[in-house]
C-alpha cells in the first residue's frame, strides 16, 4: 500500500519548497490534504508526482507545485472568502479552505462537482462547498468575492469575475498556453483593475474560457 503520508511531505519538500514557496501556511495546509482523495482510483499512485492529473475529459487537476504558486500569489488570509473557478473534485477548495474564511468553488461538471462536495464531507470540510455551474459566470449570488483563483490557463478572463470580486480583491489567472502561459496578478481599485505579469507557468486550460474563433471568408 503506498505511503501517502511520506508522500506528501516529499511533495512539499521536493516540488514546493524548491518551486518558491515560502509561505508556511500553503506548505502545513498542502501536507495535511490528501491529494489522493481527489483523483480517480487509477491515478492515485500518482497523486504526488509533479504533473497534472487528468480528471474528466474537460477537466485536469494542475500540479501541486503550479497550484501552490497561485495561491501564494493571492495571498489568501484568514478573513478572505474565495471564489475558486474549475475546481475539478475540490483539491484546491480543500487546500483553500484552510486558508481562508469561506470558499466558494465553483465547476461546470455536474458530476465532478457532487464527487467533490462527497469528499470535502468526508473530511469534514465545512467551510467550502463546490456550486455547479457556467465556470465563466462566477457565483454572482455568494458575490463579493475578496480573492478569485482561476485553476487553469485562459484566453481572457471573463467580466463577470472582475464583476465579483470586491474593492481591492485580487485575482489570479494564466494568460495563455502550454508554457508559455504568463501568470498574472489582477488588483480591483473602484471600476479600474490593474495587471501585472508575474511568472510563467504550465497549467491546464480552462476550455469554457477559450476565446471563440472568428472565421474569415
Amino acid at each position: 500500500m503506498a505511503d501517502f503520508a511520506r508522500a506528501r511531505r516529499t511533495m512539499v519538500d521536493n516540488q514546493l519548497r524548491t518551486s518558491g514557496i515560502t509561505n508556511w501556511r500553503i506548505l502545513d495546509a498542502m501536507n495535511r490534504v490528501p491529494r489522493e482523495k481527489f483523483v480517480p482510483d487509477h491515478h492515485a499512485p500518482f497523486a504526488y508526482s509533479d504533473e497534472n492529473i487528468s480528471l474528466s475529459p474537460r477537466r485536469t487537476l494542475a500540479s501541486a507545485a503550479s497550484f501552490a504558486r497561485l495561491v501564494q500569489l493571492a495571498e489568501v488570509n484568514s478573513q478572505d472568502v474565495v471564489l475558486d473557478v474549475g475546481c475539478g473534485t475540490g483539491y484546491s477548495a480543500a487546500v483553500l479552505s484552510n486558508l481562508a474564511n469561506a470558499v466558494v468553488a465553483l465547476e461546470s461538471d455536474e458530476v465532478l462537482a457532487a464527487k467533490g462536495n462527497d469528499i470535502l464531507a468526508d473530511l469534514d470540510i465545512g467551510n467550502a462547498a463546490i456550486v455547479a455551474g457556467p465556470i465563466e459566470a462566477g457565483v454572482p449570488r455568494e458575490a463579493p468575492f475578496d480573492v478569485v483563483i482561476l485553476e487553469g490557463a485562459v484566453d481572457a478572463v471573463p467580466p463577470a469575475l472582475f464583476e465579483q470580486l470586491r474593492d481591492g480583491g485580487r485575482l489570479v489567472a494564466a494568460m495563455g498556453t502550454g508554457n508559455a502561459a504568463v501568470v498574472h496578478l489582477f488588483v480591483k481599485t473602484g471600476t479600474d483593475v490593474a495587471s501585472t505579469a508575474s511568472f510563467n507557468a504550465s497549467l491546464p486550460v480552462l476550455g469554457q474560457f477559450a476565446q471563440k474563433e472568428e472565421f474569415v471568408f
